[in-house]
């Protein structure tokens, strides 16, 4: 199957999601193209592809605008093949429910701006990246992560994201396409 798989990054975890997704794809055999919302300017239509991933990652409550305006741009092509949405974020990290009701207020929120209603929706855990932030931010996710028990030595970064976990995702999403695929080719 031809995937085609669209990012949108600010701090680089969403960027790495979306290449272990590509990277498990083709080493199923399929033919994965990744495309960075934000900065690749030469995109093909998704009209070539048989399933579209998106991925974007949650920054004050929004994801990228180059995500959501690529979903607008493309939302016939995207809705009529296999699709999925990835929302990375660090409340997918945790089980607290309100965090949960945040983000589907999020998703919902984002399916109003991009116009888009995704088949499948995957919440999947981001990354602190401590190291990388400057004196503000890094204060300020220190405190979130206090708050929500969360590691908090800021001299290193902490992955949180479960990649087995995305991996059967990704396992059961791309069968599921290629099964519907198989399904509505003419015989």
């Amino acid at each position: 199957m031809r995937v085609l798989i669209v990012f949108g990054t600010t701090e680089g975890q969403t960027a790495k999601i979306a290449g272990f997704v590509a990277d498990r794809l083709r080493a199923k055999g399929h033919d994965a193209r990744l495309i960075n919302a934000g900065v690749d300017a030469i995109r093909p239509p998704p009209t070539e592809f048989d399933a579209v991933l998106l991925a974007a990652s949650l920054h004050a409550g929004r994801y990228q605008p180059a995500l959501i305006e690529f979903v607008r741009q493309h939302l016939a092509a995207i809705s009529v093949c296999a699709n999925a949405f990835l929302s990375v974020s660090l409340a997918a990290a945790g089980h607290d429910a309100e965090d949960r009701t945040g983000l589907e207020r999020c998703v919902t929120v984002f399916v109003e701006e991009s116009g888009w209603t995704p088949d499948r929706i995957q919440h999947v855990a981001g990354a602190f990246r401590y190291t990388e932030y400057d004196f503000f931010k890094r204060w300020a996710m220190k405190y979130i992560a206090y708050r929500k028990g969360a590691p908090t030595d800021t001299s290193r970064d902490y992955e949180l994201t479960d990649w087995d976990e995305l991996g059967r995702f990704v396992d059961t999403f791309i069968f599921d396409a290629a099964a519907g695929a198989k399904r509505n080719s003419p015989a």
